[in-house]
């Protein structure tokens, strides 16, 4: 499998290990997508998470209201205009999740050997014995020996916090369980996962229709992960519902986290924008072993046709600790290596008791994978999958990712007005920052003219090594083809935040008229060609 493939480079040395990490503006090429919710909600902490590393701000419907995520999305907004720092937004829908509310909040102690009723029965009180689920076929849909498993909300999966239940029997519409492991849950909502069992619901339910309708079009989201997607025809589903909400150039980014979606991957990936390898439950359909192997399929196919790909669950611990322990540390490095987009952090910013150090130490961790991924092996592997002929788009920005090696440039600076050129440089994983111009177009709907763009540099926020800056929409007005105001903003900015200094090469890629061409260009007192 090419995924396994992909080693450290060879200069990779122990003096590396022993040399102190140095801090950076871009902290890593790979992005970090945070969930935002009870400690991470205040402009304060969320300045202190968009300074870390944090790239996407992810709301998770799965739990409370539009008006709560409101709130918190406001706060973001404020806190991106005192850190003059860009972040993406994503919509999290809730799809076929089976959830038990804990209207006391009190926690409930579970014993190992006991007996515990699921039932649908919702007039029923929970307890350790009894746990009602809003799902009236689950006694149909489960057998004896059948796996349950039960946490808390975006769950971190430690058995201390996490329930495994054994199928016994199931009696009208209760399902009598055995309790494999003493835990105690704390929380206002649990969540209820059956291994390996579809759930006759919609994976687009009403529920995520209505908040992509309000929340979603009010706020002009620019991703929406769609939860439990199993087929291509989940993502066209969604894609037409967001057209009628005039949210067209909302990108879709399919979360797998099935077996139903692992056998459909393939197809899922050609519909969808991005994926998101949700190892959670997938980690319970799968097993532990086989987790891997999946990860590195996915990842594979997602470099090879350029589509971004975010890992979950990766620093569980760090909701309660504050370093993560030596395994996660590693997984995440092995993501980086793997080829992974972006990292995604749940329960540690949610809910978790750091979660500005969580997205630090994750950086940090990229950046040190970054420094040793084996770029050369990952462009001959791209390129022997591209099809030939190779179109002339795909054959200039390999090129410009070529010349940047060759040449030891220290950015690469491309103009794009759809976001396309910069995703097709990012495929070839570039050592350096891509520094992606987003040229505004001028467009009408018959009643008003405005500019587009700012949702495309913002999805670019989710792809590897992209950082957008908007360009200014004169040029868009003027109707002028060049690209130089925008290029020296790029050089401005690079050396303002530390990129560039005096002598430094940048690799362009820009178009002029029909033709896209690459050239290389010294940074001095002057741009000099």
């Amino acid at each position: 499998m090419q995924g396994g493939q992909m080693i450290v480079e060879e200069n990779a040395k122990l003096s590396s290990v022993l040399t102190p990490s140095k801090p950076s503006y871009i902290q890593s090429l790979t992005k970090i997508v945070g969930t935002l919710g009870p400690n991470s909600r205040s402009v304060e902490v969320i300045e202190a998470c968009l300074k870390a590393g944090m790239s996407v701000a992810r709301f998770d419907f799965s739990w409370l209201d539009g008006d709560y995520h409101q709130e918190t999305l406001e706060n973001l907004r404020m806190a991106m205009k005192n850190t003059k720092k860009l972040c993406a937004i994503m919509l999290d829908t809730t799809g076929p999740e089976l959830q038990v509310c804990n209207k006391t909040g009190n926690p409930i102690d579970f014993k190992a050997d006991s007996h515990i009723t699921v039932t649908s029965d919702l007039s029923k009180d929970l307890c350790a014995e009894v746990l009602p689920v809003d799902y009236a076929e689950l006694a149909k849909m489960v057998r004896k020996g059948d796996t349950v498993y039960l946490g808390q909300h975006l769950f971190t999966g430690h058995e201390t916090s996490s329930v495994w239940l054994e199928v016994l029997e199931t009696k009208g519409q209760d399902v009598v369980c055995l309790v494999k492991n003493s835990a105690t849950l704390a929380g206002s909502m649990f969540t209820i996962y059956v291994s390996n069992v579809p759930i006759n619901l919609p994976t687009l339910t009403e529920h995520d229709k209505e908040i992509i309708s309000n929340w979603g079009s009010r706020n002009n989201v620019d991703f929406i992960s769609l939860s439990y997607t199993c087929h291509a025809e989940d993502v066209k589903e969604l894609r037409e519902f967001l057209k009628k909400q005039n949210l067209g150039e909302t990108q879709i980014y399919a979360k797998v986290e099935t077996v139903e979606g692992l056998k459909h991957f393939d197809e899922i990936l050609q519909e969808a924008d991005g994926i998101i390898f949700g190892r959670g439950n997938l980690g319970i359909d799968l097993p532990p072993e086989k987790v891997f192997l999946f990860q590195k399929y996915a990842v594979n196919k997602c470099n090879i046709v350029g589509k971004p790909v975010v890992i979950t669950r990766v620093v569980d611990s760090m909701t309660g600790n504050l370093r993560p322990t030596r395994a996660e540390a590693t997984d995440v490095a092995n993501a980086v290596l793997d080829g992974a987009d972006g990292i995604m952090l749940g329960a540690e910013t949610l809910r978790g008791l750091y979660p500005v150090e969580s997205i630090n130490i994750v950086g940090k961790i990229c950046a040190e994978a970054e420094n040793v991924y084996n770029h050369s092996l990952n462009f001959k592997r791209i390129i022997r999958h591209v099809e030939e002929p190779m179109s002339y788009a795909e054959s200039v920005a390999s090129s410009a990712v070529r010349s940047a090696v060759k040449v030891k440039a220290a950015i690469i600076v491309v103009f794009t007005s759809s976001g396309r050129a910069a995703r097709l440089i990012a495929k070839y994983r570039p050592p350096v920052p891509v520094v992606a111009i987003v040229t505004p177009r001028l467009r009408t709907n018959s009643l008003k003219w405005t500019f587009s763009g700012a949702a495309q540099a913002r999805q670019l926020l989710g792809v590897r090594g992209v950082y957008p800056i908007f360009g200014s929409p004169d040029a868009a007005t003027s109707g002028s083809s060049s690209e130089e105001p925008g290029l020296r903003l790029a050089i401005e900015h690079g050396r303002l935040v530390g990129l560039l200094k005096s002598n430094d090469r940048v690799v362009v890629f820009q178009k002029i008229g029909d033709s896209a061409v690459v050239k290389i260009i010294e940074v001095q007192g002057q741009l000099l060609v």
